[in-house]
């Protein structure tokens, strides 16, 4: 339990300002009708938030936002057009859709444009348990992030500075309609708590930190373990070393091991795929990873961080597999890409909803057990990912593993490989799976990679 009790004296009026946002969407697709559209599809949105951040025991920041938008994109035929606003008064809505419908008269003909096939659209929208709007007020937000801070500062002498610790809350309210006659409406919430500290003195000093993240905030993690953990991060990483530059097995972390997957996503999108600027081109089929690997896309779990009962097109989703037995199963496709590609949309479009990679190991003590000798990743630098050729190439820091335990820290290297030969090389997902992102993964251990260090 919370050490501090959440506002919970607003009444919760969300349902009825959905109904609002559906009512406004409504209206445009009428609007953009009588203007002589063929097709339209409207978004509407309201978001709320509260974030809060303090440092060395001090109030840094309070904001509080609240942010409305609408945006229709209209079809003549195949010509599209699309505007957008964040005024919700009839003569901006009326200024909205007109733009939308100029805009397409004089835009080229795109053979792929248009909603997604009207059979495809939702009709089944359960509870998926994502809106738990109950949240601390500023006054509550600054004392559990003062807290945090306190916890982690007093943790131990080595401590030196902070560089804060922080509280967010946010909800947001979205309807999608479009003139097959669908409306979807959704409301989800997220919460956070966190903070980072500096330990050590001079050239010798570390920075590390850590979060907690949650549909709902009774979810979190209390504020005095949130600045514990961070501190004992942060600890471990003083007096680091380097490595000699080698070939030797890499241990992803479950904070970085779901950056893996996101490649592997992106490689299989839509968008790269049609402009051919994918490693994995035409790769449905291919074994792409081991045997046992699998990953299921589950966009219908309950409280997940993505789930939605119908995509950014309002096409309804379910649960299927994207890799089974080390064999992709299929794309990630949206309409548009699906019709470049001559396929049919995959009940992608605007991403991913909670995928879920099958583990074949305990954890991560067990793994560097297994890996024996070898560098573990807790944080990944730059960019160096190549999306065209699977190039890879980044800034990491972590820890030296020798006779399977975690011996010293280490930093100023860099880890290389490509990532066709990355996934094919994994010899190991663990069950320790970070719950703080939509990609539901576990430690990743990959057999061998080139890690380069300063001698």
């Amino acid at each position: 339990m919370n050490p501090i009790a959440l506002n919970t004296a607003k009444a919760d009026d969300s349902a009825q300002r959905l109904e609002q946002l559906a009512d406004t969407a409504q209206r445009m697709l009428e609007r953009a009708r009588q203007l002589g559209a063929s097709q339209a599809e409207v978004s509407c949105n309201e978001d709320s938030g509260l974030e809060v951040n303090v440092r060395l025991g001090q109030v840094e920041t309070v904001q509080s936002s609240r942010d409305r938008g609408l945006a229709i994109t209209v079809y003549f035929g195949q010509r599209r057009g699309s505007a957008s606003t964040a005024d919700l008064a009839d003569a901006s809505i009326e200024a909205t859709v007109a733009q939308a419908c100029a805009i397409a008269r004089y835009t080229e003909a795109d053979p792929a444009a248009g909603l997604a096939d009207p059979a495809l659209m939702a009709s089944r929208f359960p509870d998926l348990d994502t809106w738990h709007p109950a949240a601390p007020d500023a006054d509550q937000a600054l004392a559990l992030a003062l807290a945090c801070e306190q916890a982690g500062r007093g943790f131990d002498g080595r401590i030196s500075n902070s560089d804060g610790a922080g509280v967010s809350s946010n909800t947001s309210l979205a309807v999608y309609a479009n003139s097959h006659g669908f409306v979807g409406r959704e409301r989800s919430s997220s919460h956070s708590l966190s903070c980072a500290l500096i330990a050590g003195s001079g050239d010798g000093m570390q920075r590390d930190g850590w979060y907690s993240a949650a549909l709902a905030f009774a979810d979190l993690w209390q504020p005095q373990a949130v600045g514990q953990k961070a501190a004992q991060r942060t600890l471990e990483r003083l007096a680091p070393r380097s490595l000699p530059t080698a070939q030797m097995p890499v241990l992803f972390a479950p904070e970085v091991s779901r950056s893996l997957i996101a490649h592997l996503v992106a490689a299989v999108s839509g968008g790269a795929l049609y402009r051919r600027a994918s490693f994995l081109l035409d790769s449905v089929g291919q074994a792409l990873l081991p045997p046992w690997f699998a990953i299921e896309e589950r966009p219908l779990l309950a409280r997940g961080w993505r789930s939605t009962a119908f995509d950014a097109e309002g096409v309804a989703t379910r649960d299927s597999m994207l890799v089974d037995g080390g064999v992709l199963q299929r794309y990630v496709l949206g309409s548009y890409s699906a019709r470049m590609l001559g396929l049919q949309t995959t009940g992608n479009a605007g991403g991913v909803h909670n995928l879920q990679v099958r583990a074949n190991a305990p954890g991560l003590l067990q793994m560097a057990a297994q890996m024996g000798r070898g560098f573990l990743v807790t944080e990944l630098m730059g960019q160096g990912v190549n999306g065209v050729t699977g190039d890879y190439s980044r800034g990491a820091a972590g820890f030296w593993v020798e006779n399977g335990e975690i011996c010293y820290p280490v930093d100023g290297v860099t880890i290389a490989g490509n990532l066709r030969q990355m996934f094919q090389r994994i010899v190991a997902v663990g069950e320790d799976v970070d719950p703080r992102s939509s990609v539901q993964v576990g430690s990743i251990l990959v057999d061998q990679m080139t890690v380069a260090g300063n001698h």
